[in-house]
This record gives C-alpha cells, structure tokens and sequence, in this order.
C-alpha cells in the first residue's frame, strides 16, 4: 500500500510518516486537494477575526504580545467596539466571529459572557468563536450557555518535553490538553493545531502532534510557520518553512478530511501567495481581520505580520478575487465542519 493510501486510512508507522514530512511524496499535494473538493467542493470559508485584547498574563517564549513584553502598546477593544466590529463584519457577510486574544484577566468570566449573549442576540445565524486560552471547565460552560458555539486552543506541540523549551514552567501540556477535551465534552467545536518549524523541534515532535489529533478528534486543525519576534526570547531563531507547512497541510487533509484547515496569516507573512498556496495543499478556510485598523499592527505576535490590504475584512472583493483566481469561491455559510 502506497505511503497516500496509508495516511487516509491511519496505517502508517511514526518511520513512514517522518519520510513523508521530511521528503515530502509524489501526488501528496494533488491528493490533498482532491480530497478537499470530495467533502467541501471549491467552497473556502471565511472567518471574521476581532482581536480584542492584546494584554496577555502568560510569558510563552515565542509571543510578542507576552507579558514580559515590555515594548508592546497595549490595547483593549470595549463592547460596543467588539458589536461594532460584528456589526461591519454582518454587512460584509460575515457569518462566524472569532473574538481571540490573550489571556487577558480584565476579560473575566461575567464580562467574556455578557459580550458574547450581546452578539448572539444580534446575530443569531451566526457562529461564535472564541480563542482566549486556558480556562477553567466552568468558564468554557459559562461561555457556551451564553452563546459560544466554537473555540480555538492551540496545543502548540504535543511533546512534554517541546513544550517546556516554548512556554514558562507555570503553563503545562497536560492542562492545555484538559482544556481541549472539556470543550469537546461540553459540546463546542473544537480547533486545534501547533506550530511548524518552532524552536527546537523535530520530525518527531511533528508526528506527535499528528498522533495526538488524532486522539483528539478536533473539527478544525490550525497549523502556521513559526515566525519570530524581535522582542521576545526566540528573536535569534529562524523561522519556519513555507515548504514544510504546506506539506503538512496536505497530511492533515488526508489524514482527517472533514476537518476545517485555514489558509492562516502566517502562511500570508512568509510568501505574497501563501495562503493562496494553502488553499492549494488543502485548506479551506480564511480569517480576514475585522479589528479596528487603528490597532491591528498591535496585536503582534510575530514580527511583520500582514494587517492590510487583503487581510483587511474591508477589502472583502480582493481576497474574493485572489480565492476565486486559486481556483475557490468564498462562502458566506456559516462553515461547519462535514463529518461523515
């Protein structure tokens, strides 16, 4: 059986599925594709991303908006900012929210569900996506009665030992982990995914977290080249590869078909057509940003990332015509996942 047909049917060995990463193999990318077009067609959904807060209370050591970043400008969006940011992003067409940012403590748990009960009022056909961190499991449930229906949290790397060389000792795998399987169990739907090309890993690092979604199950897989940031302690290390990202786009495809891939901004920050690319190696979906313009530059987790232009929200018609000229169209769904 060739290396393509064991990836779709979950055969493969930790050996078989390194060469892979590594090498990469002949039709991966077309495959990939094909898949995505068996489950979702040409649809590519978009997400309307507000980053309302880029206070943070934790000092991971690849973040430029860390606590101890003491060169940030920090910026908290009100309510009534966020509601209008939903408010441009409906008229736009816009049919899910992502409101993401660090774990901010000023954000508690009354304040996070009364914005959220605001939105779902407004909005009822739409989706609510949250990306705020760990929590405890009584917020994630006081965040999904109010209205919450999605959440992202990005494992980062599933190895203990990867993990300590990113984050401070007073975060851990094990409770980033508690978190994910407390969302799946109170109902969300879960996204997930890790870095490529972080500091320190390695292929094996990359097949653990490809065994660990696999456990995991999530509806939504987020994965993006590491990109550095000049005022954080990984300033000094390279970034990761466009070549290795998209490579790993077109496993998770394969390996879990029904999921929701984004195209990220990441991939869009290392190549003028990267998420263009992305789309091609598998991915389908795209989170333009609705934050206000005045403080998208400060919500900077990595050096250069883009803010403008296409990845603007306003520009809805430009990242139209780029999808459609990748050889997608852009939905106005509301995108949930196609398990089978």
């Amino acid at each position: 059986m060739d290396i393509i047909k064991k990836l779709e049917n979950r055969t493969f060995t930790d050996g078989e599925l390194i060469r892979v990463i590594e090498n990469g193999c002949e039709g991966l990318r077309e495959r990939a594709d094909e898949i995505r077009r068996q489950v979702y067609g040409r649809a590519v959904y978009i997400r309307g991303l507000i980053e309302f807060t880029n206070y943070c209370k934790n000092n991971c050591y690849y973040c430029g908006i860390r606590h101890g970043n003491g060169r940030l400008e920090r910026y908290r969006l009100t309510k009534e900012e966020i509601l209008l940011c939903c408010e441009e992003g409906y008229r736009l067409g816009f049919r899910t929210f992502v409101l993401q940012g660090g774990e901010d403590p000023y954000f508690g748990d009354d304040l996070i569900c009364d914005i959220i009960s605001a939105i779902r009022r407004k909005y009822e056909d739409c989706a609510i996506t949250l990306s705020i961190g760990e929590k405890s499991r009584e917020s994630y449930e006081a965040f999904y009665k109010a209205g919450a229906n999605r959440y992202l949290l990005r494992h980062e790397t599933a190895d203990n030992a990867h993990y300590s060389k990113l984050h401070p000792a007073s975060m851990s795998l094990e409770n980033r982990k508690r978190c994910l399987f407390d969302l799946k169990e109170i109902g969300y739907q879960v996204g997930s995914g890790f870095m490529v090309g972080s500091p320190f890993q390695t292929a094996q690092n990359l097949v653990s977290d490809i065994r660990f979604l696999m456990e995991l199950e999530p509806d939504m897989i987020g994965i993006g080249p590491f990109i550095r940031h000049n005022d954080t302690p990984f300033a000094k290390y390279e970034s990761g590869s466009l070549e290795l990202t998209l490579r790993l786009i077109s496993i998770l495809r394969l390996v879990f078909p029904w999921a929701l891939l984004p195209s990220t901004t990441a991939l869009g920050t290392i190549h003028p057509m990267g998420r263009e690319m992305g789309l091609k190696a598998g991915a389908n979906v795209v989170m333009p940003n609705l934050s206000p313009v005045s403080v998208r530059k400060l919500y900077s987790l990595y050096d250069n990332k883009i803010c403008t232009g296409d990845e603007s929200a306003q520009c809805r018609s430009c990242l139209e015509n780029r999808v459609k000229n990748a050889g997608y169209e852009i939905v106005t769904d509301i995108g949930n996942v196609k398990r089978k």
